[in-house]
């Protein structure tokens, strides 16, 4: 059973600030190949954040090029998502997404607000 762990989201930031996400990956994993960040604001679609590959390689979303950063730390099977200069609008749950073995997996979901 492979289950993805989120952690750091859930209080209340005001716009300019900062947050970080991390989500951490658990199971019976032999290899996980990308892993990433979605997120969901009310009435809206859950849309791409950014993804990171095995390599490194990254893929963000325009709304989020140069605030928010990811990295990730193949030997513990987790990632991070450093988030900077928030605006109202990053408002939304957000979604570790992960390849894991072949197959997508989602966590939870945490939720982060930014307002004043």
């Amino acid at each position: 059973q492979v289950q993805l762990v989120e952690s750091g989201g859930g209080g209340l930031v005001q716009p300019g600030g900062s947050l970080r996400l991390s989500c951490a990956a658990s199971g019976s994993i032999s290899s996980i190949s990308t892993m990433g960040w979605y997120r969901q604001a009310p009435g809206k679609q859950r849309e791409l954040v950014v993804l990171i590959n095995i390599a490194g390689s990254t893929n963000y979303a325009d709304s989020v090029k140069g605030r928010f950063i990811i990295t990730r730390d193949n030997a513990k099977n987790t990632v991070f998502l450093q988030m900077n200069s928030l605006k109202p609008e990053d408002t939304a749950v957000y979604y570790c997404n992960a390849r894991i073995s072949g197959l997508w997996y989602w966590g939870q979901g945490t939720q982060v607000t930014v307002s004043s």
